[in-house]
């Protein structure tokens, strides 16, 4: 019913990568493409939820995967009402992002990982908050990348090289997928 109303079959979009990947600029640039066409989407930005849903937690790793799951049932409940949710988080560990997956599929909501990639010297290159410096220099234990470990996707729906491609290809190549997606059945006759 909800689908219908917004002309569209909402879905789970899960951007990983690491830091300076490119998730960010995927899901603001994505956002913006989907909102030009008229499809409803909404980002979920790691940074952002831990302002707020997940303000209480730290980055150890049963906290990293409570912050994963968190952000997937926000996710999943977002799709139910038809929305394309746009996940952008480092989401480092494979099992995390599997329950997220196998979570949605339970409830019949569509899961697409979107492996944001570029290699950790490019990140390290981009480092747009300095965040590698500061773990290089101590100053920050466990990061992603660096002395704690990132577990890149197996099998995810798209892999989108921002150390190869444009950010506009990569988009056009993710927007497709999307929108092939989150068409109704309706629609595909």
């Amino acid at each position: 019913m909800r689908s219908g109303l917004l002309g569209q079959r909402g879905l789970v979009v899960w951007l990983t990568g690491l830091s300076g990947s490119g998730k960010s600029t995927m899901a603001v640039g994505l956002d913006a493409r989907l909102h030009e066409i008229g499809r409803p989407s909404y980002i979920l930005d790691g940074d952002n939820l831990r302002h707020g849903l997940c303000k209480d937690l730290g980055f150890s790793a049963d906290d990293r995967s409570e912050n994963i799951r968190r952000t997937g049932e926000v996710a999943k409940l977002m799709a139910q009402a038809g929305i394309i949710v746009v996940c952008s988080l480092i989401s480092p560990f494979a099992a995390d992002r599997q329950r997220v997956r196998e979570s949605c599929a339970a409830d019949g909501v569509i899961f697409l990982e979107a492996h944001v990639s570029a290699p950790l010297n490019i990140c390290e290159q981009r480092d747009p908050k300095g965040l590698y410096r500061k773990a290089r220099a101590g100053e920050i234990r466990g990061f992603t990348g660096i002395d704690s470990p990132y577990e890149a996707p197996n099998a995810p729906e798209i892999i989108l090289h921002t150390d190869e491609f444009s950010i506009p290809d990569c988009l056009e190549r993710l927007t497709s997928l999307i929108l092939a997606s989150s068409i109704l059945p309706t629609d595909r006759t």
